[in-house]
């Protein structure tokens, strides 16, 4: 089973150019202005525009540029606040990169949902003693997983915390074996954390792919028709947090008997509208919108569900 986020398009040297004219163009009106950040933010919330200081740091360094419709429509009443012309900081970025159901389909739902060459991760499951593990018969059986993606508040993934449940086929299981695929291999791989239950054994880390393998060992090996519950987080450094193509997602490819996937959003990123999607074999995607909760969150829940493809995707 694979965990991860989309991943991310590579920005090419005719990106970086008008991302960092934007950037240097923005730094040098503010200082122009004379305005601290958060007088910025307070006059652009007057004008009926919502934009977080922490955004507009990043803005003004070139870490992130802005893309959602709600943030190109700040930069024109930024440009307002600073007081330099209509249109001279907007004509400096790129045009948005493709997002919605057609972007969607196209990178995670209808196409191979890995993100990464398989001879990537067979390379890592040699390395970890297990290079059969993808054809190899388990005897131990995933019964119930419960994942809960933090989107931060610069839409970037936070964490992952992961409660999975497993019953023996037969005597003496002790392990199971995470392989996550981080969605902004530039961000480098997350901190993997057990919580409950279990430890980190060998792992190895493919960093051009953003590619973990890892084995988790229980704290006391399960006999047949035994089950064992374990808990794990991945935590990713920040801010600015790894970009996670607006999506998060399980390819199962072995049968689950429950799948739980949350997707909590910090107040400050809070997404228009979200889906879950998921497709078995070849069969057609299915889709359907998901409202938010009262905690800025969505869920979703599979039952009987694989081998497929299951996730959450949003868009602001």
């Amino acid at each position: 089973m694979v965990a991860g986020s989309a991943a991310d398009r590579v920005t090419t040297d005719d990106e970086d150019q008008p991302r960092t004219a934007f950037a240097a163009a923005l730094r040098s009106a503010i200082a122009t202005s004379g305005l601290s950040l958060d007088r910025i933010q307070a006059r652009l919330l007057a004008r009926g525009a919502s934009v977080s200081v922490t955004a507009l740091s990043y803005w003004q360094s070139g870490k992130r540029q802005p893309e959602r419709q709600s943030s190109l429509s700040a930069v024109r009443v930024l440009e307002e606040v600073l007081a330099i012309p209509a249109g001279s900081l907007l004509s400096l970025l790129p045009p948005p990169r493709p997002r919605g159901a057609s972007s969607r389909r196209s990178r995670a739902t209808t196409e191979q949902p890995l993100t990464f060459p398989l001879e990537a991760l067979q390379a890592l499951l040699e390395k970890v003693g297990a290079p059969n593990a993808l054809e190899q018969h388990h005897q131990l059986k995933l019964v119930g997983l419960h994942d809960l993606c933090e989107i931060a508040e610069d839409g970037g993934q936070r964490a992952v915390t992961a409660r999975a449940v497993f019953q023996a086929g037969a005597d003496g299981q002790d392990r199971w074996l995470l392989v996550y695929a981080q969605g902004d291999p530039e961000a480098g791989p997350p901190v993997l954390n057990t919580l409950r239950n279990c430890h980190v054994g060998r792992a190895e880390v493919d960093d051009q792919h953003g590619l973990t393998v890892a084995e988790l060992l229980f704290d006391r090996p399960i006999d047949r028709g035994e089950t064992h519950l374990i808990e794990y987080s991945l935590t990713n450094p920040g801010p600015p947090y790894p970009e996670c193509r607006n999506t998060h997602y399980r390819e199962f490819r072995r049968p689950v008997r429950e799948y739980l996937l949350e997707v909590r959003f910090d107040p400050e990123s809070s997404p228009a509208k979200c889906w879950q999607y998921s497709r078995q074999g070849t069969s057609p995607m299915d889709r359907k919108e998901l409202k938010p909760d009262q905690g800025n969150g969505v869920h979703a829940v599979a039952l009987d569900f694989g081998p497929g493809v299951f996730g959450i995707d949003w868009e602001y």
